[in-house]
């Protein structure tokens, strides 16, 4: 995370390539959409995050640049079946997504079903595999004690996720630099770690990155980058 951090100190316009470029709101219109993928090719963010109705179309429009397709997978409650979320992921990835952000069951890691709460996360993260897909796993840090964020991000990591994520951003609460650093402490240094929420300018950014974040989900990307940029 060191190298990351001195990176970014050093040439700050290099945040960009940490961002998911988000749009998850249930009015964006095709037109925002499109907007969205031509910004984030633009600035050279990793990536637009859109609900997977907007999956074809984001990856049609991004298809010719290294900017992937992210979606979303039980989103935003998590409560969906296993199955559900198997069928979500298939489908998104057979219409293009490159990345899928799945939210965890949380009632079951806060009930300690922690065998379910594993099998859930497992089922998605092979069904992205298979179709040569990442799979980052939600924890919803905002509804969970730190014991809980230490097991989600256990049971994560066990069943095989790329990234463990901070937050929905529709919870009530968004990422800490307190929960990125704890994140990154317990799944070590191989596993990605995505801020996510409430995370609104340049200092913010930097803040998560220098915790441990590797990713970060924001909606002001632009502005995070044009404030990086006032400081090269």
């Amino acid at each position: 995370m060191t190298n990351l951090t001195t990176l970014i100190k050093d040439d700050p316009a290099k945040i960009a390539a940490l961002i998911d470029h988000t749009l998850l709101k249930p009015i964006a219109t095709q037109a925002q959409i499109e907007a969205l993928c031509q910004e984030a090719m633009k600035y050279g963010f990793a990536s637009v995050c859109i609900n997977p109705s907007r999956v074809k179309l984001a990856a049609q429009q991004l298809r010719r640049s290294a900017v992937k397709t992210c979606t979303v997978i039980g989103f935003p409650l998590g409560a969906t079946t296993t199955a559900s979320k198997v069928f979500e992921t298939k489908e998104a990835v057979e219409l293009g997504a490159e990345e899928v952000d799945m939210v965890i069951n949380i009632g079951a890691l806060k009930a300690g079903n922690d065998a379910l709460v594993e099998q859930d996360i497992a089922a998605v993260v092979k069904a992205a595999h298979q179709g040569g897909a990442h799979c980052k796993v939600i924890i919803e840090t905002c509804f969970l004690s730190d014991e809980e964020k230490v097991r989600a991000c256990k049971l994560a990591q066990k069943a095989g996720a790329d990234f463990v994520k901070t937050s929905t951003g529709f919870g009530g609460g968004g990422a800490t630099v307190e929960d990125v650093a704890l994140m990154r402490q317990t799944v070590g240094p191989e596993m990605g770690v995505k801020a996510s929420g409430g995370v609104s300018n340049f200092a913010d950014a930097k803040a998560m990155v220098a915790a441990g974040a590797t990713r970060l989900g924001v909606s002001a990307g632009i502005k995070i980058v044009q404030e990086a940029l006032e400081q090269i």
